[in-house]
């Protein structure tokens, strides 16, 4: 990861200003209308300077405004190569590792060293400490700890293992130890790295609406201040109190040009496709895979979050207590109901043994030295357990474990009595969400085990965090009322669907969507995707199939419900720095015009001396319409080079009121805006005059 490190410094600048001086043909200027009217302007400055130069008439004043107009373009450009390039880096020293790794392939249980390239989309390999993944895959055995940071940019080794949510790995990421086999679960060309490196080229790059709508009112007011400007030209040469004489044109082409770049919108017509760009950046840093920008800043404006139960839960029913009936020891109790397990390979089955083992140590060493035989469970008897033997092979003692009913009927069929108290217990855990697991012992009940959902780590928090955003959560589930409320209740939801069928999570997505709200929805399974398909942000947990990939705009690769709250903050900060680029330079405009203005008419209307009445308002006391301009251009330059940190990080976001929000960008990005230019360019000016620029 050093490598990449370096390559964050000097090589991604480098490569960043490459890119920047190969985007200045009409094509892809064309893209960005405010950047692309500059474009025409610096490439007509030049032309008249170069005719200049021809004549014998060289002007540096004007030498230097045709040199800051074509710097602004490549600013512009700079600040979108310098996005794209952030997430390319580590695409491009990944793809380069990976074509020279090798991979252990799995053939018959025996293991052939490969050339990564050869793998494909079923085949079975083995990773070990220190291998590069070579392609993306899920893990079907084994546990391991894996170095993400080339993906995620986390230093933190994480764990991967079989058997859980944390079951994927990624391409290009190292094992740190253990030993795990992976089976391959991506065609070569169509990885999360090929998927990643495409998202972020931003050469096909569909628009968000938002970006849109910004990209048209910037356009219009393009058009006013080019209205403006030609306006301005034949009004001053149409005064005749203009003084004389002049040594040199007010209104030449190049300081029309000058004033209609320094007055139109530049700097977030410059910056506007790094804060998109940058957006999609942070989410795959995360290890979320997003179609497009525009779902990046749906994500923002979030207000309904429909999560399904098995997103947030682990999956299974988990053993979680031991309830003995009276009389009976819970040691007595957990050691019959570990017995009884031993042979059940379900996932509740291995949670009553691992119970019992972590609460009394207990390891099945009762029926060691002994003859035994596992009873499988049936649908007819709906009861498993084990049976001890003689040496003749007789049962002396059986160990049954099943839901209440099956053992009610066990226990009388033999003899044996069922206590009320039981059943009233097991009603209480019912009432709770949870699932009563009845162990006997013979024809004696023991007690109850108490099998519960377990809520997924963090959810709690996170939905409680969701709330201060102003997102409402809503499970969706096909649990009973009973078993929904409990469930809901633990993970801390707002609301709760149960018996949710598909037509039922259509109907309510559909119902927040007519109340004019933007509905999210996280799915992880192929009955979510037409779902998925209907919410406006589909966020499919990287457990579903193929096609259930395709129908969500967004792919968590991590399985990870939580990691809604980053999308969103990703989504409201991209949402809130176009805002802040936006009122910075609407409001900058204000003091540049100002600044300009008055600059250029203090000379018209001369009644006696150098300036006329209009002089009063160059409050800045600007030394003439040179420097006026000159300083206002290179303000506009250096300001765009200062925000290229800002809209490639984001603006600062914290859960508050949108109100909260918007008085702050006001505060901070419009009275600064207004402020930092008056100040700035008189600092330009001065520096100009002292150089002798001007």
């Amino acid at each position: 990861m050093s490598s990449i490190s370096n390559w964050f410094n000097g090589r991604l600048i480098f490569d960043s200003l490459k890119s920047a001086c190969l985007e200045f043909s009409p094509q892809v200027q064309f893209r960005n209308p405010v950047i692309f009217v500059t474009y025409i302007g610096a490439i007509l400055a030049a032309f008249a300077s170069v005719n200049n130069f021809i004549q014998g008439s060289f002007n540096a004043f004007e030498f230097q405004i045709t040199l800051w107009l074509w710097i602004i373009v490549f600013l512009a450009n700079f600040s979108k190569a310098l996005a794209q390039y952030q997430g390319k880096v580590s695409a491009v020293f990944l793809r380069r590792s990976q074509s020279q790794n090798i991979a252990r392939k799995l053939v018959n249980g025996d293991e052939i060293i490969v050339p990564a390239s050869e793998l494909k989309k079923g085949d079975f390999i083995v990773c070990q400490e220190g291998d590069i993944i070579p392609l993306d895959g899920e893990v079907v055995s084994g546990i391991a700890l894996v170095d993400e940071a080339a993906i995620t940019g986390e230093s933190a080794p994480v764990i991967r293992e079989s058997g859980s949510e944390r079951n994927i790995v990624t391409i290009g990421t190292r094992i740190v130890s253990d030993r795990i086999i992976v089976q391959v679960i991506s065609e070569k060309g169509k990885s999360f790295l090929d998927r990643m490196t495409f998202m972020i080229s931003g050469r096909e790059r569909p628009k968000a609406p938002n970006e849109v709508s910004l990209g048209l009112l910037l356009s219009g007011l393009t058009l006013i201040f080019l209205l403006v400007v030609v306006s301005l030209k034949f009004f001053i040469d149409y005064s005749p109190k203009t003084p004389l004489p002049l040594s040199w044109p007010i209104m030449s082409l190049h300081i029309c040009i000058a004033m209609f770049v320094c007055l139109i919108p530049s700097t977030v017509s410059a910056l506007s496709n790094a804060v998109e760009i940058s957006g999609i950046n942070r989410l795959i840093n995360r290890n979320v895979l997003v179609e497009n920008g525009r779902y990046v800043e749906m994500a923002g404006d979030i207000d309904v979050l429909l999560v399904d139960k098995t997103s947030i839960t682990l999956g299974n029913r988990m053993a979680v207590e031991f309830i003995p009936a009276p009389g009976v020891d819970e040691k007595e109790l957990a050691e019959a109901a570990q017995q009884a397990s031993l042979s059940d390979e379900t996932p509740e089955g291995r949670s009553i043994v691992v119970l019992a083992k972590n609460k009394f140590d207990l390891r099945g060493e009762g029926i060691e030295g002994t003859h035994s035989r596992f009873y499988p469970f049936s649908l007819e008897t709906r009861v498993s357990g084990l049976d001890l033997l003689d040496n003749e092979g007789k049962v002396i003692r059986s160990l049954r474990k099943g839901p209440l009913n099956a053992i009610a009927a066990h226990v009388e069929r033999i003899g044996g009595t069922f206590s009320p108290e039981l059943n009233a217990q097991a009603e209480a855990i019912v009432k709770k969400g949870g699932l009563p697991i009845l162990v006997s012992d013979d024809n004696r009940v023991l007690g109850i085990v108490m099998l519960k959902e377990i809520i997924k780590g963090g959810i709690h928090e996170s939905f409680n965090h969701m709330r201060k955003m102003g997102i409402r959560t809503i499970m969706l589930t096909i649990e009973n009322p009973i078993n929904a409320a409990a469930i809901a209740a633990g993970a801390g939801v707002d609301d709760f669907i149960p018996h949710a069928t598909l037509e039922m999570k259509l109907a309510r997505i559909r119902e927040e969507q007519n109340l004019g709200r933007t509905v999210a929805l996280i799915g992880d399974g192929i009955a979510d995707a037409r779902a998925l398909v209907e919410a406006d942000v589909g966020v499919a947990l990287n457990v579903g199939l193929q096609a259930h990939h395709q129908t969500g705009n967004m792919v968590d690769l991590d399985n990870n419900p939580t990691k809604i709250i980053e999308i969103v903050e990703i989504g409201k900060q991209l949402l809130i720095t176009r805002g802040a680029l936006t009122t910075f330079s609407l409001a900058n405009n204000i003091a540049k015009y100002c600044a300009i203005i008055p600059a250029i008419l203090a000379g018209l209307y001369v009644l006696n001396g150098k300036n006329g009445p209009l002089s009063i308002l160059n409050i800045l006391h600007l030394n003439s319409p040179q420097s006026a301009i000159l300083s206002t251009l290179i303000f506009d330059a250096l300001i765009i080079l200062a925000f290229i940190p800002l809209s490639l990080k984001g603006a600062y976001y914290r859960a508050q009121s949108a109100d909260a929000l918007l008085k702050r960008s006001l505060c901070l990005y419009g009275i600064g805006g207004i402020v930092l230019p008056f100040l700035a360019i008189k600092l330009i000016e001065v520096s100009l005059i002292h150089l002798g620029a001007v």
